[in-house]
Order: C-alpha cells, then sequence, then structure tokens
C-alpha cells in the first residue's frame, strides 16, 4: 500500500506538472511562460520566499491531515479549522494587548488549537454516537463556521480602516518578523520542518504511533489486538484540528499580521493534496509541501506577467486533486485485488 501510495503522489505531481505548462502555453500562446514558470520565481527573492512561506503553512496542515489518514480518516474541513484559528489568534492578540507578548502569543496559540480541534472533536461525537462519516461531518462543521465568521469580521471585529474586511492589525510586538525581504517569507515558517520531523518520529518510532498504523490498516484488527479505539479518533482529530489552527496561527502572526475574510481559501486542499502525495508520512510532507508551493507560486506568477484571464492556481488545484483522487482510489482497488 505505501508503496502504491508513493507511486499516486510521484504520478499525480508529473500530471500537474504536464497540465501546468499546457495551460500557461495555451493561455499566453507563447513557449516562453513554460520556462519562466519551470525557472522565474528562483530568479526573484520575492517569490522564492512566497515559495517557503507557502510551503510551511502547507506542512501545517499537511501534518494534520497526515496524522488523521493514518487512521484511515479524512479532515475535509481543513479550510474553516484555519480560517477559526486564524480568526481566533488575532481576537486573542486584540484582547491582550496589555500583555507582554509572549504572554499574548501563548494564549492565542492555546486559543487557536483548542477551537478548531473542538470543532473535529464534534464529528468525533457524531461518529461514535451516530455511526456518522468523519470525511463527511468534518466538511459540514467548516461549511457552517466559515459564514459564521465572516459575519463576525464583516460586524463586531472588523478594523476601522479602509475597505478590507478584516480584524485590526495585530500589535507590532506579537508578529514574527519577515525574512528574505520584501517577501511574506516569516521567522516562524522556519520551524515546521522540525514539527514534521517530530510528527514522524511519533508516527513511525512509538508505540503510540503503531497503534495508529495499525488501526489506519484494519480497525478490525486493532480492536483484537485491544487498542484504545475511542480514545485513538479523539485523540487524531483533536490533533488534527488543533494543527489546522496553528496554520491560522502561523499565518496572521507571520504573514498578514490580521485575519482578513477568505485568507484560508484553498488553503486547506492544497494541505491535503500535500499529505496525500506524501502518503500521509510527515518526513515527506517537507518536499511535497515545498513542490506544490513552486507549483501554485510560480503558475500565479506567470499567469499575472502573462495575462492569463483566468484563476490557474483553481485549475491546477483541481487537477492535482483530481489525479490524486483517481490514483489513489486505482491504488485502493488493487489492494484489495491481491488482499
Amino acid at each position: 500500500m505505501k508503496h502504491t501510495i508513493r507511486a499516486t503522489g510521484a504520478v499525480s505531481v508529473t500530471a500537474g506538472l504536464l497540465f501546468t505548462v499546457i495551460l500557461l502555453v495555451a493561455s499566453s500562446r507563447t513557449f516562453a511562460a513554460a520556462g519562466d514558470f519551470l525557472a522565474g520565481s528562483f530568479t526573484s527573492l520575492y517569490y522564492f520566499g512566497a515559495i517557503l512561506n507557502t510551503a510551511s503553512l502547507f506542512m501545517a496542515a499537511g501534518l494534520g491531515d497526515a496524522v488523521l489518514l493514518t487512521t484511515g480518516e479524512f479532515n475535509l474541513g481543513g479550510e474553516g479549522q484555519i480560517y477559526a484559528g486564524g480568526f481566533i489568534t488575532a481576537v486573542v492578540l486584540s484582547a491582550t494587548s496589555t500583555f507582554p507578548p509572549v504572554v499574548s502569543l501563548i494564549c492565542a496559540l492555546a486559543a487557536a488549537m483548542a477551537v478548531p480541534a473542538c470543532m473535529t472533536l464534534v464529528s468525533g461525537l457524531l461518529r461514535q454516537f451516530k455511526n456518522a462519516n468523519i470525511l463527511l461531518t468534518t466538511f459540514l462543521v467548516s461549511a457552517a463556521v466559515i459564514p459564521f465568521i465572516d459575519s463576525l469580521i464583516a460586524g463586531p471585529f472588523r478594523g476601522s480602516y479602509g475597505n478590507l474586511l478584516a480584524t485590526s492589525f495585530i500589535r507590532e510586538a506579537v508578529r514574527f518578523p519577515h525574512i528574505l525581504a520584501p517577501s511574506p517569507l516569516s521567522a516562524a515558517a522556519c520551524t515546521l520542518p522540525l514539527l514534521c520531523t517530530a510528527g514522524w518520529y511519533f508516527i513511525y518510532r512509538t508505540k503510540q504511533g503503531k497503534q495508529l498504523q495499525i488501526t489506519g490498516i484494519s480497525n478490525e484488527f486493532a480492536e483484537y489486538c485491544g487498542y484504545p479505539r475511542t480514545k485513538i479518533l479523539y485523540g487524531t482529530l483533536a490533533a488534527s484540528g488543533a494543527l489546522h489552527g496553528i496554520t491560522g496561527f502561523i499565518a496572521v502572526t507571520g504573514t498578514y499580521y490580521t485575519c482578513h475574510s477568505g485568507f484560508y481559501t484553498g488553503m486547506g486542499w492544497d494541505a491535503l493534496s500535500c499529505a496525500l502525495i506524501a502518503g500521509s508520512n510527515p518526513a515527506a510532507l517537507i518536499p511535497s509541501s515545498l513542490i506544490l508551493s513552486w507549483i501554485f507560486t510560480s503558475a500565479d506568477r506567470v499567469a499575472l506577467n502573462y495575462n492569463s484571464g483566468f484563476d490557474i492556481s483553481s485549475l491546477i488545484q483541481g487537477i492535482m486533486l483530481s489525479c490524486i483522487a483517481i490514483q489513489y482510489a486505482g491504488g485502493e482497488k488493487h489492494d484489495r485485488h491481491h488482499s
């Protein structure tokens, strides 16, 4: 199965690159766009930093997806969880503006992890008492939370400047500084590869991680072994939500310095793509996040430079998810056939 997933990731990335090049050439009507896409972003400090920054956000949210995927479940509510984490971060930092910066950040991080974790635990309760599908309920909870947060940002929590639908900017003392100026890459991004490495160690080098893997392979065998399946379900759901919340926290404190409506758009699905390409291996999330970040950032850059008339990132995102779904389904069918 692991070999099948690795092959799935390679095929999906290759297909995405091929379709991206074709789309860019077709829309710009010049082959120069292809060369600019492949190498152009590495000649600009801004775009190179943007690739690294976006990849760090993918790593945080992708790790949340990978933890749950290890047990055989899917979290499709990533975007709402990221949004909730970012929003509560901005609110807490504003409410604790008189606190020392470190205390404010700790409070904001704790809240950013707790709120999305509670969102995912709703899905756990629905699974335990109503046998509801985790994939469906995480998506529905997220779909309900997003417009609620939109209404709060448009109403009582809206900043008093300009026409941007956003909260007030956080104070300078609680902002992670940008590095590689003028890119949006923040110092907080440097911690995400370490977090992925820690996730890899937990899943592949600890007793609890082995239990997660066995549960994902066979729930029945895990029950026969006496593993605490309910505890595993709630624990992995909470961890998945908390890691998506960390993504929102980093986006607000390290990239945008405010929570604006829609900042999460596409981020949850892209992170899930990274996790699927990585085969739910946290260590493999690092290269998969870098590759997808490069593809999306470079495609947007080329589309802007060559005046493409459509949102190339949305198309590429759809292509990636479609390729992963087709290849993943094919791999599952192959495994069942040979089991």
